[in-house]
């Protein structure tokens, strides 16, 4: 028994060490007039045939103001998100209560990357600033054998997965640049590495063409992983992101960043990345905190 209450102390101190470690709470500092804000944020899917309980329905109503102010706090030119689906039976879907939410309290902004979910997969939508940016081009592919199959399998043969993208151009500097926003398997590291590699795939003609380039999203790997070394090796620059981006809807920070902003080409990131740990409203929105950067664009980027 005594061996027993010492492991539990252990285990207590480990928690409340490694709580400390990945936590803190970081100011988000003014808009610059210069810089581009740049955001990425898992929000979590609904369960549409499910009243009450975690991420049903009936959590959406508490969550969702706790959300919006979270959106609007982040005040991003750009922002990628994963999960953003009311989960019903079938891969596609015509309801999205978040994006429909977000879009109609925040009408300065657009949604890209999304469609006629017979034809594109939307529940991994980048919103926009329209005063700011332009929309020149969009498209998806899967984590999968046949990338180009819209809802097939990841490679082990679990559920969908897969990677959204949009051109932009930036209506103030001029300036070229893609957005690529991800969410890999976080239950197979097979799959997280072989999805990377599709990614370095896609995007090294990309970065061969010195194109502009964000991949950002939820990678479920942390700074030093396979997973994100894999397009570090491909030029990619990682924003030094340092503490929890996902906390178990609790606030509890016990393993580094899996969030993460990465850029290639002529974006110059603009001081340090933040994390908004905080609830809004006295809630979690969702189980990830939002990761944003601001960077400096170049205005000949092709």
């Amino acid at each position: 028994m005594k061996f027993l209450g010492l492991l539990v102390v252990a285990v207590v101190v480990l928690v409340g060490c490694q709580t400390v470690r990945n936590s803190g709470d970081q100011e988000l500092p003014a808009k610059r007039d210069d810089a581009l804000r740049v955001a990425t944020y898992n929000v979590h899917y609904i369960i549409l045939s499910q009243a009450t309980g975690p991420w049903s329905v009936g959590d959406w109503e508490r969550r969702k103001g706790p959300l919006d102010q979270a959106f609007k706090t982040i005040n991003a030119d750009v922002i990628g998100f994963q999960e953003m689906e009311s989960f019903a039976r079938g891969s596609g879907g015509e309801t999205n209560l978040t994006l429909d939410w977000l879009l109609d309290n925040n009408p300065d902004y657009r949604a890209v990357a999304v469609g006629d979910p017979a034809v594109f997969p939307s529940t991994q939508p980048i919103l926009y600033r329209a005063d700011r940016l332009s929309v020149q081009d969009q498209g998806w592919f899967f984590f999968s054998d046949t990338p180009d199959v819209i809802y097939s399998r990841t490679f082990n043969g679990s559920f969908p997965a897969f990677t959204s993208w949009a051109q932009f151009a930036d209506n103030q500097t001029g300036a070229v640049f893609r957005v690529v926003n991800l969410h890999t398997d976080f239950g197979s590291l097979s799959n997280r590495i072989q999805s990377i590699e599709l990614v370095a795939e896609r995007v090294r003609p990309w970065i061969a063409a010195g194109e502009t380039l964000f991949v950002i999203g939820d990678f479920n790997g942390r700074l030093g992983d396979r997973v994100v070394t894999i397009l570090a090796d491909e030029g990619m620059s990682f924003a030094p992101v340092r503490g929890s981006t996902y906390h178990f809807n609790r606030g509890l920070n016990l393993f580094g960043a899996i969030d993460h902003l990465a850029t290639s080409g002529a974006a110059e990131i603009v001081g340090d990345p933040v994390i908004l740990r905080q609830k809004f409203d006295g809630e979690w929105p969702t189980d990830h905190y939002p990761l944003v950067a601001d960077y400096r664009l170049n205005a000949s980027t092709n």
